[in-house]
Formats: structure tokens, C-alpha cells, sequence
């Protein structure tokens, strides 16, 4: 079976969810299992990416971010964290040259990587590094061949860029979200999966879904 790495950019996940229901309600390894299933892959790892808020901001915020991350962590999801930030067009270009030169591509590999990451368009724009961070974790492990397939659960057109690099490399990628904020770019360019509401009511943790807020009631 192809085996595949399931990468969550949790900022895109949270704002296009949460119409339908708390995030936080989702249970990730379930999931993980429906979209194994529904594309006969085998998921070895989930990650989890996601911003941080700063603990000075909001204690709360912040002490409750911790907890839901370490619920994560217990049940083996890899988190990986950035903290949010503003940068001008000259910063957010030099900060991925840093990245891309801290690999080791061979000459036919780099050129292509360079001109898709180093494309930025905007003057001013905010930069979290999530996007960044995931595109070029997911281009890694293909270049690596650690995995036969990407899977990506966001919406967002930004990853089109890695996701046609990684297809270059000869590896499948396959991108899943919920219909809002689903880009058109990604659904027609690659493989993709709509998670409706009525799956996802199938992948609620256990206590969500019973009726009184608690399991076995």
C-alpha cells in the first residue's frame, strides 16, 4: 500500500470549519483513518501545523492552545509551531533562501525549488511561515522518498507551487477540506477530497457526539 504523511495547516483547517463545528471536536485519527480508506493509502504520520499566541497577549489563549496541542501530542501527532509575523517582501525572500540553502539539492532539484518558493508578489504581506514551513516539508520527504503520497488538508492555492514540484519528483499528492474556502486551482490540478459535514459528523470524538456531552449516555 503507498504510504503517505497527512500534513494539517491548522490555521486554514480552524477558519473554514468552524461554521460547522468546534475544531477542536474532530477527531484527527479518525480522520486520518476515513481518508486512508477512501484513497487505499497508509498513513504513517500526522503533523500539525500551526501559529502560536504569544502567552503575554492572553494567558488564557495561550494555556488553552497548550493543552489542546499536548491532547495531540498523546496521541501521536508531530506539532509544529510558528509564531506569527509581519515581513516585508525583502524579509519573507530572504527568510525561505535561508531555508532552501539549508538543504542539500543537487543541481537539477534546486533550480526548480527556487522558482517556485522565491515567486512572491505581494509588497507587503503577513507571514505567518506555516504555508512555507509545510510546503517545504512536504517537497522534502518526496525529494527524501519517504512517501508515494502528500496529503494536504487545507484549501489554500498557495501550496499549487509544491504540490506541481512534487508531482515533478514523481510523487502523487492528494489535498482535503471542507467546501468553504476550497480553492478551484487545487481541485482542478490534482487529486482532491471534499470532507462534507456528514463525514465529518462521523469523525467526532466520541464524546462530542453523544447527546449529553459525555460518552456512553
Amino acid at each position: 500500500m503507498r504510504k503517505a504523511i497527512l500534513f494539517i495547516d491548522a490555521n486554514n483547517w480552524y477558519h473554514n470549519l468552524k461554521n460547522w463545528f468546534k475544531p477542536s471536536s474532530i477527531d484527527i485519527k479518525k480522520l486520518s483513518e476515513f481518508i486512508s480508506k477512501e484513497n487505499s493509502i497508509n498513513i504513517t504520520e500526522i503533523r500539525w501545523y500551526t501559529s502560536m499566541p504569544d502567552i503575554s497577549d492572553n494567558p488564557l489563549i495561550y494555556k488553552n492552545q497548550r493543552a489542546f496541542l499536548g491532547n495531540l501530542e498523546k496521541q501521536g501527532v508531530k506539532i509544529i509551531t510558528r509564531k506569527l509575523q509581519k515581513l516585508s517582501t525583502k524579509e519573507i525572500k530572504k527568510k525561505r533562501e535561508e531555508l532552501l540553502n539549508s538543504w542539500d539539492l543537487c543541481k537539477v532539484c534546486k533550480p526548480i525549488v527556487e522558482e517556485s518558493f522565491l515567486d512572491i508578489s505581494d509588497n507587503h504581506q503577513k507571514e505567518k511561515g506555516i504555508d512555507v514551513w509545510i510546503a517545504i516539508d512536504m517537497v522534502k520527504e518526496a525529494i527524501k522518498e519517504n512517501i508515494d503520497v502528500a496529503v494536504l488538508i487545507s484549501g489554500d492555492a498557495d501550496f499549487v507551487p509544491a504540490f506541481s514540484l512534487i508531482k515533478e519528483f514523481g510523487k502523487e499528492v492528494l489535498s482535503c477540506s471542507v467546501p468553504r474556502g476550497y480553492s478551484n486551482e487545487l481541485r482542478q490540478k490534482f487529486l482532491f477530497l471534499v470532507l462534507n459535514k456528514e463525514t465529518l459528523t462521523k469523525c467526532l470524538k466520541d464524546y462530542e457526539r453523544s447527546p449529553k456531552g459525555y460518552k456512553g449516555v
